[in-house]
């Protein structure tokens, strides 16, 4: 399985950024990590093929996570953004047997 990111950059504070990640085949569940510098990878949302979700309490009620599964791409929509948003961004797939990365997306978050 493939995994291609999108839509990463540069926002202010308070700004909002979507995000887009397309597989190459149909994925059970699918979502995103981030990792700042420094720091260890951390879980940001997943959502499963029926659409059920899952949030880091950070991005609760900022963040959203949908999917188009005609697609095999899911979004990322991020509003409201803070500095402690800035991190690599990484799309993340995984079926009952194997776990699938995307490469990074930058998101910078200026103060």
């Amino acid at each position: 399985v493939q995994l291609q990111a999108s839509g990463g950059g540069l926002v202010p504070s308070g700004g909002s950024l979507r995000l887009s990640c397309a597989a190459s085949r149909s994925i059970i569940r699918m979502g995103w990590y981030r990792q700042a510098p420094g720091k260890q990878r951390e879980l940001v949302a997943t959502i499963g093929s029926g659409g059920s979700t899952d949030y880091a309490d950070s991005v609760k009620g900022r963040f959203t996570i949908s999917r188009d599964n005609a697609k095999n791409t899911v979004y990322l929509q991020m509003n409201s953004l803070k500095p402690e948003d800035t991190a690599a961004y990484y799309c993340h797939a995984r079926t009952p047997n194997f776990t699938y990365w995307g490469q990074g997306t930058e998101v910078t978050v200026s103060s």
